[in-house]
């Protein structure tokens, strides 16, 4: 394992002792990010036991992952990908970058039609390396900070942190030094090379979802996810032999609808019995599953396993709406609900670190993370401690809980505002809405702007979320919406207003 260049150096007095001593040395970072990929949608247990949908999953390689390092059980994210991704790159908590649901098109919001609530101007341009662009939060994002202290920095497959026509569409804006794939969209028009990813015979877009740069393989049969790969491998191939440090940050289009096969893997899952779009969702989990082996493989023959830290994450909650086989927001059990959702099932995500010499074979931390923790807690993987932003940063890092330290986190509120209509109709049932929440300790207490509802769950004895306690706990909930309003006052941030009078909605702790 070679030295790499940047912080860590190696002193003249250990070289004339024949010793070689680094004081910091500078890891290798992948950060491998599935889209809407749920906690449920892997054989890896996330819960206490193995569920029937850990059975229906194949992810040896998660698996693996899992067993050299450690997996994180209550990790969690915002329940739409925009909001994440923003907190991810930023260390900022939605309810304060106010990208509180999915970015497209510039200056264009894509929330709902309400029929009691205006949603507020969030904002729909997304993080910005630069102040000046309207409806946008600006913000220095870590991999500027890893590329200015000596990384070569790699994006690879989904953006979605900037809209259409403004800088951070591209991630080349935001400190990446290479970008494959990435743009405005958080979707994607086609998964399969025969249909150009999305282009028409003419090589034109057919929508703002074709995804861009993979003309290589158009017209060929392969999957988006084993062509992301393969360039991934490519870039890889070209930055690995410099004495410098790369991050990585492989974020793949899947699981994100449209869900189509990928028919490497299809018969054994028709052959289990499964429904065609059931068999097709579970081969765009074994898809990403295989990329994280290939680039594991990589790792260990180049002789960098061992010189490179893994991270394994998803951006929201697995996809259970229209497109899955009926029930619909079953798919994520036993959470409640999927993406877009307030409750488990649209919050909760699979973790997994793999750090050579810090994180323990086969452990588990059930300490409760969020995504903003990532910003500084890869900072201070990197080994970068002396930094400027030009915000305010929310994250904590997990540094401490990988290394059985003693932190704070059992008495850490996580908060979530999502003050925006994602879907159109009445999606009460499934905590689909306007809501802000709180996670504090063992409970939770969901808050519906538009009519002051509470729900207050004991997510540790009842993590279904089928117990409403808030009228048999009423001091636990008062308490709890004392404390979530503070904490959304504090990050300044928005409400609804009624339709029928202009006012704003009241924050939890005024109802």
């Amino acid at each position: 394992m070679k030295f790499r260049k940047g912080i860590g150096t190696i002193t003249f007095l250990s070289l004339l002792c024949g010793t070689v001593e680094a004081e910091e040395t500078q890891p290798n970072i992948i950060l491998f990010l599935v889209d809407d990929m749920g906690w449920q949608d892997t054989s890896l247990p996330f819960y206490s036991h193995t569920t029937p949908l850990n059975e229906r999953y194949h992810t040896p390689n998660m698996e693996r992952l899992a067993e050299m390092g450690t997996k994180f059980t209550q990790a969690y994210a915002s329940s739409v990908s925009s909001p994440s991704r923003c907190s991810l790159l930023t260390g900022v908590n939605a309810s304060r970058h106010r990208v509180t649901n999915w970015t497209h098109k510039k200056d264009i919001p894509t929330d709902e039609e309400h029929p009691q609530l205006n949603m507020p101007q969030w904002n729909i341009n997304g993080i910005q390396p630069q102040s000046g662009i309207a409806n946008s939060f600006p913000a220095t994002s870590f991999v500027q900070l890893l590329s200015q202290n000596g990384y070569t920095t790699i994006h690879c497959g989904k953006a979605h942190f900037g809209a259409t026509d403004t800088p951070s569409a591209n991630p080349q804006n935001y400190g990446f030094d290479i970008n494959i794939a990435g743009h405005a969209a958080g979707g994607l028009a086609s998964y399969l090379g025969q249909e150009r990813f999305g282009h028409n015979v003419n090589g034109e877009p057919i929508s703002g979802f074709a995804i861009p740069g993979m003309e290589e393989y158009w017209d060929k049969d392969i999957f988006i996810t084993e062509a992301l790969t393969q360039e991934a491998l490519k870039a890889l191939d070209k930055v690995i032999e410099k004495e410098n440090p790369f991050f990585l940050y492989m974020s793949h289009y899947a699981v994100h609808i449209p869900i189509q096969a990928d028919n490497r893997f299809l018969e054994k899952y028709l052959q289990q019995g499964l429904s065609y779009p059931e068999a097709a969702y579970a081969t765009m989990v074994e898809g990403v599953d295989k990329s994280l082996g290939d680039i594991m493989h990589y790792l260990i023959d180049k002789g960098e396993i061992d010189n490179t830290i893994i991270l394994f994450m998803s951006d929201n909650g697995g996809y259970s709406l229209q497109g899955r086989t009926p029930p619909f927001h079953t798919q994520n059990k036993p959470l409640r609900s999927g993406k877009g959702s307030a409750y488990e099932g649209g919050i909760r995500e699979p973790m997994i670190i793999y750090w050579n010499g810090v994180t323990k074979p086969n452990t588990t931390i059930e300490e409760s993370v969020i995504i903003e923790d990532f910003f500084p807690s890869i900072l201070e993987m990197a080994n970068i401690k002396d930094y400027n932003t030009i915000q305010n940063i929310d994250g904590i890092s997990f540094i401490p809980l990988l290394k059985d330290k003693k932190t704070k986190n059992k008495r850490r509120s996580l908060i979530w505002n999502m003050p925006n209509n994602w879907i159109s109709g009445n999606n009460r049932e499934v905590g689909i809405g306007p809501t802000c929440t709180i996670r504090r300790g063992d409970y939770k207490l969901i808050y519906w702007y538009e009519d002051g509802t509470k729900e207050l769950y004991n997510i540790r004895t009842d993590i279904s979320e089928s117990k409403n306690l808030a009228k048999t706990h009423p001091l636990k909930t008062k308490r709890l919406s004392k404390y979530l309003s503070e904490e959304l006052r504090k990050y300044n941030a928005q409400r609804p207003s009624f339709k029928s009078t202009g006012e704003l909605c009241p924050w939890p702790d005024e109802k």
